[in-house]
């Protein structure tokens, strides 16, 4: 199994990339897992709603452009569907059974996802309705993918 991420924005703090890092050893022993940090566009102060949907738009075509016909793609969204991580963990290892191999992640930038990239997703998923910061939410969710993959080993990791 492959997991991709695809993110919009690049990770400055060290604390976050450390933490992503860990996430990402403890995973390779379950599947390979690529990271894809595109550069955000520059959104100028109080920029007008045609300006914004321009930013999403070019974000978003810098996302499908790194979406592979193949690839099962959860985009978070805040209007996405909640699993709690024993749901999730089964989502996961389901989507092979249905015989795809790679699964991509996608988390967009400040102003969300462009109408294109959710078109294109296989789900849309939440974490609720909190408002993250993007970085923060690579961590959070590396970190469920880890435990999603404990989950299906009976791990002591979930309790």
């Amino acid at each position: 199994m492959k997991i991709k991420l695809v993110t919009v924005g690049k990770l400055k703090e060290k604390y976050l990339k450390d933490g992503i890092a860990e996430y990402m050893k403890r995973l390779n022993r379950f599947c390979k897992v690529e990271m894809i940090e595109l550069a955000n566009e520059k959104t100028p102060d109080k920029a007008s709603d045609l300006e914004n949907q321009q930013i999403l738009e070019k974000e978003g075509n810098k996302i499908l452009a790194k979406i592979n016909e193949r690839e099962f793609v959860i985009a978070l969204a805040i209007e996405g569907n909640q699993f709690p991580s024993e749901k999730f963990s089964q989502l996961m290892m389901d989507t092979t059974v249905h015989g795809f191999s790679d699964i991509t992640f996608v988390i967009g930038g400040s102003l969300g996802l462009y109408p294109a990239v959710k078109k294109r997703a296989n789900l849309l998923m939440s974490f609720g309705k909190l408002t993250l910061p993007h970085q923060l939410m690579r961590l959070v969710l590396i970190e469920q993918i880890y435990r999603a993959f404990m989950i299906q080993q009976g791990s002591p990791y979930h309790k």
